[in-house]
């Protein structure tokens, strides 16, 4: 398999004809759009817009394939990945690179969001299997949950020419109440970077920063869809 480079396309798009800009607008889910101001939004490739517009419903199910070019961590990053295990293991375990990936996307019946399910090959032993759902909901309308009733709030936005989440605090609910993880029990800031390559291929950049350790994980794979 031929796989682009990694750079991240950043020139600007060109402008539409006023028909083609009606036809991306009404590819059927705003929900992430809601969460962007306008400039950031026309800001985006259109192939973002319209991975990022794409309402699964009725059972259907997104599959994006491609491979893991790169996965770093240091030692620090490699024992949070092994203690989050018990929770479903939501980052990379082992620094494994140049191995398959697949990501399936499909609508979460209950919780009205998506369900990411993440699949990465390893060289030894079975894939890594990452389940997350994504729901609009909380102080930032949106929010990723991995299990075990823990989560975190996630901001959108766009930066050169990318379309970024970002986390604004982690939490999790006991008996019916959310409780908000203090800064000292916090991972570290969380940045997941979609960014549009050549040929119907994107990047998929997985940054874990935590504010005295400095970065703990950095993983890089690029994928395209492989069907619905």
């Amino acid at each position: 398999m031929r796989l682009p480079g990694i750079a991240l396309e950043s020139r600007p798009q060109p402008q539409l004809p006023r028909g083609h800009r009606q036809r991306d607008e009404s590819l059927g889910d705003l929900r992430f759009r809601a969460l962007m101001s306008e400039q950031d939004w026309a800001g985006l490739p259109t192939a973002i817009r319209r991975r990022f517009s794409h309402r699964v419903a009725g059972g259907a199910t997104i599959v994006y394939a491609g491979t893991v070019i790169a996965t770093r961590m240091s030692r620090a990053g490699w024992c949070l990945a092994q203690a989050v295990r018990p929770i479903g293991a939501p980052l990379p375990t082992s620094r494994d690179h140049n191995v398959a990936s697949v990501v399936a996307v499909t609508e979460e019946l209950a919780g009205g969001g998506q369900v990411w399910t993440r699949l990465y090959a390893r060289r030894a032993g079975f894939p890594q299997i990452i389940h997350s759902a994504k729901r609009f909901a909380g102080p930032t309308g949106l929010e990723e949950h991995v299990g075990w009733g823990i989560g975190m709030a996630l901001t959108v936005h766009a930066a050169d020419a990318a379309l970024v989440f970002r986390s604004a605090g982690y939490f999790v609910q006991l008996f019916g109440r959310r409780i908000r993880l203090p800064r000292w029990l916090s991972p570290g800031t969380l940045t997941v970077t979609h960014g549009e390559l050549a040929e119907g291929w994107f990047s998929f950049t997985l940054d874990l920063v935590h504010p005295r350790l400095g970065g703990l994980i950095r993983q890089t794979a690029v994928f395209r869809e492989a069907g619905t």
